[in-house]
């Protein structure tokens, strides 16, 4: 990409008009936002939706330049950041608090820390499929979010921490995040209403967000007068010190233990949801995955060992999270002007970086609406800002390698044991909350594997 300041290369960047540009992002934001993205064709362009006006930056070269080369100049900043800073605090914008948090992430998501506990997850993993199976007897149907919901936060709650939270309080934590997530889907569509103005999912938000903290603030300050293991996560982000000494207080604490609990469950179960419409509609992939996992796993209990053997199910793990982006959105503010390939970008500006218009680009992934793990083949190359799953930059998850891990290990004991199908015809469409969730609820029915 070239950045080419001089007065003779830069110009206005194309300006889309949407029309009845509110009405059509409340009733269907996602088509909405297609929409955008095919007429933008890959080019910065301004939307006009008469209330704001932001650039949609997709190409990968171009997301380079906002995310990392320049990344200084686009902050996480601006209005449509304030929801999720209500939720989970400063941590989710820039800052010392942020910086402090993140290295303690980083640490713990660090790949010797992960891989000393990816055996202990694998455990932790199949005593919940254990549960899991006694509830889906009979072929029950059960709930597919909900379900990964709780075999993702008891992999989080025994690996990261310990006996700070128990089993009923994440049950609490997690629907009460759950809840606050998808509630604030108008104040991220619609950001520059003022608070005092209500909004659907208002009421739903702040109760959750009470929820959260009569959860927590007691887990801190009992953490306070208990010291545990350096690994707990309560106990680290107790023990962090800035470069002045100075240590983080219960609310900050808080935040990190929030962001943290949503950041590891949120995303996970909600893709491992997506998944199993994925095997529901593509029996050829489903085929290919059991003969791995039997291949693999057989009727031994998942270990450390085996993850790398899991070739194929990290491909189309990698492959549902191209499809399905949860992190749909990757809102910035620019702090001055800038040039992006010849195209002035205005300081004070909001900028979309959008991964599921990305991961739509049909020159940069050919036949995008197509699901295919190929794509993740060993061998295969593309820019390295093609594929914004877990975001990219200074900014990017810290988790991703535990939630390969997790995925894998998830998905491999599963399907070692049963052969999951979709209870009911409709198809699972995505829509759009914080992240992207499925339109509909999601049901599951799980039969013995030894059953046809």
């Amino acid at each position: 990409m070239s950045v080419d300041s001089s007065p003779q290369s830069v110009h206005q960047p194309k300006t889309l008009p949407f029309r009845h540009g509110v009405p059509k992002l409340l009733r269907d934001p996602l088509r909405a936002f297609e929409q955008i993205g095919r007429a933008a064709n890959g080019e910065i362009t301004r939307v006009d939706l008469g209330f704001l006006r932001p650039y949609l930056v997709t190409r990968p070269e171009h997301v380079q330049h906002v995310l990392r080369d320049n990344a200084a100049n686009y902050p996480r900043d601006g209005m449509m950041w304030q929801p999720l800073t209500r939720l989970v605090g400063g941590i989710s914008r820039e800052g010392p608090e942020w910086a402090l948090n993140r290295s303690i992430f980083q640490r713990l998501m660090s790949g010797p820390n992960i891989a000393a506990v990816t055996d202990e997850m694998a455990r932790t993993i199949v005593e919940a499929v254990d549960e899991l199976g006694e509830r889906a007897a009979d072929d029950r149907p059960v709930d597919a979010l909900a379900e990964m919901t709780r075999i993702v936060q008891r992999a989080i709650i025994r690996v990261f921490f310990g006996d700070r939270i128990s089993i009923p309080e994440a049950d609490h934590l997690a629907d009460a995040i759950r809840t606050a997530t998808r509630s604030m889907g108008a104040r991220m569509l619609l950001p520059f209403v003022p608070l005092s103005v209500p909004l659907p999912g208002d009421r739903a938000f702040r109760r959750s967000v009470q929820a959260v903290d009569e959860v927590i603030m007691p887990l801190v300050r009992q953490a306070r007068r208990d010291p545990a293991t350096e690994r707990d996560i309560v106990t680290m982000l107790i023990n962090t010190r800035d470069e002045n000494g100075v240590g983080l207080d219960d609310q900050q604490v808080r935040d990190g233990v929030v962001a943290m609990f949503t950041a590891g469950t949120e995303t996970t179960a909600t893709a491992l949801t997506f998944f199993w419409t994925v095997l529901d509609t593509h029996p050829e992939i489903a085929a290919r995955l059991y003969d791995e996992v039997d291949r693999v796993i057989g009727t031994d209990v998942p270990t450390r060992s085996h993850v790398s053997e899991l070739r194929y199910t990290k491909m189309v793990v990698q492959e549902l999270m191209r499809m399905y982006s949860i992190g749909w959105i990757i809102p910035r503010v620019s702090v001055a002007d800038d040039v992006i390939d010849g195209v002035l970008v205005k300081g004070g500006r909001t900028v979309l970086v959008s991964p599921y218009l990305t991961h739509r680009l049909e020159d940069v992934w050919p036949r995008p609406h197509v699901f295919d793990p190929e794509r993740f083949a060993p061998g295969r190359t593309r820019h390295r800002f093609a594929y914004l799953a877990f975001g990219a930059g200074p900014h990017q998850c810290v988790g991703t390698l535990f939630f390969t891990i997790e995925s894998q290990l998830i998905t491999a004991t599963l399907l070692s044991r049963f052969r999951p199908a979709l209870y009911g015809s409709q198809p699972v469409e995505p829509q759009v909350r914080l992240t992207l969730i499925p339109r509909r609820r999601v049901e599951l029915v799980l039969r013995p594997a030894g059953r046809r």
